[in-house]
């Protein structure tokens, strides 16, 4: 069936069956990344998109069903320039193994633009159920409370702004200084 999906400010009409998880056709037949399969049960997060403002998993969400506008992570940066929440990832430097950075980013997108200010308990209420099996839970929500405070980017005050939570210092290479 030739199902027409917007991804990305884009149009792309794909032959599949209607109940194929959104998730196989952005990865295997548009070729997008940022979504991830992690578990296949809407449990982890990695393979979220956004669908007209909301965070969904398109592990579980059928073709047929994603009749909105489709947001991936390549879809945040514009004109070469990073998304504020993907700078405010790197000032804050948040990424470990990266595997959960995709439904981290979008769903910390979906919460700012329904509640630009947040406070730190709706910020972890809003990010509950996005694993991160590295733990960098204090630094996401930084890099979000960053945006949300719209505070400059600079990766130097990534480092700052780290070991003002009394986190280490980390150098280039990732090591404790």
């Amino acid at each position: 069936m030739s199902i027409s999906l917007r991804v990305n400010g884009a149009t792309h009409v794909v032959d599949v069956e209607p109940s194929t998880p959104l998730l196989y056709v952005l990865r295997n037949d548009l070729g997008l990344h940022g979504p991830r399969f992690g578990c296949g049960l809407a449990q982890c997060g990695a393979c979220t998109v956004i669908i007209d403002g909301v965070a969904m998993r398109s592990c579980i969400t059928p073709t047929s069903a994603a009749t909105g506008a489709i947001t991936t992570l390549e879809g945040l940066a514009k004109d070469g320039k990073l998304h504020p929440l993907q700078q405010a990832w790197i000032d804050e430097q948040v990424p470990q193994c990266g595997y959960c950075h995709n439904g981290q980013i979008l769903t910390a997108k979906a919460l700012l633009d329904k509640n630009p200010h947040p406070t730190d308990a709706e910020i972890r209420a809003g990010m509950e159920g996005i694993l991160c099996r590295c733990m960098t839970y204090y630094r996401i929500q930084a890099a979000i409370k960053r945006v949300a405070h719209g505070a400059p980017a600079s990766a130097a005050q990534g480092t700052a702004s780290a070991a003002a939570r009394g986190a280490p210092a980390r150098s280039a290479n990732g090591s404790d200084r």
